[in-house]
């Protein structure tokens, strides 16, 4: 397998890249209804896989279906965390944690994925409401990010919305590829 083989199986919809510019209200509103999406768009990428699908690594040396569901939930709720603290806190720097690590515990590699599934909806319906309410001033608070530096609320929020269409491409990707 080439590298570029496996940067299609790692970046199966494209690497990010942060917007410069701020965002318009249409843009935010799509990116709000991406993130309000994800919870079904991820449980219809796995409806019906048993579990030696779900126990399948969607590229060489990746996670496997399982472990890519909670992944986004975990993912998620450290973001909601962050986009709270950003919005009531001055320029706050948000913790990082480590995914890898995370990813390998037994949660994540046997847990049912009905548990992060259900646990995902509750947070998207939550988060996507807090997020529609916000005021226009909010989206330009900034955040600062040990990894990527100083960000902005919205430039944040279109990499939530990447990040749930990013990996729900990963086990769709898988599917096809496996004809299943």
């Amino acid at each position: 397998m080439t590298s570029s083989d496996l940067e299609a199986l790692r970046f199966p919809i494209g690497r990010f890249d942060f917007p410069e510019s701020p965002s318009t209200g249409a843009e935010r509103a799509e990116w709000i209804e991406r993130i309000a999406s994800t919870p079904r768009r991820l449980r219809e990428a796995v409806e019906d896989l048993d579990e030696a699908q779900l126990d399948t690594r969607y590229r060489p040396d990746g996670w496997t279906a399982r472990q890519v569901v909670h992944h986004v939930v975990d993912s998620h709720v450290n973001s909601y965390i962050r986009f709270k603290l950003t919005k009531t806190e001055d320029h706050p720097t948000i913790g990082t944690y480590m995914e890898a690590l995370w990813g390998e515990e037994s949660d994540a590699r046997t847990l049912d994925v009905g548990v992060s599934l259900d646990l995902l909806d509750a947070l998207h319906r939550r988060w996507t409401a807090w997020l529609g309410g916000l005021p226009e001033d909010a989206w330009g608070r900034l955040l600062h990010h040990p990894e990527h530096g100083d960000l902005r609320l919205d430039q944040l929020l279109a990499m939530y919305a990447w990040h749930g269409d990013h990996h729900i491409a990963h086990i769709t990707e898988l599917r096809t590829r496996e004809a299943w």
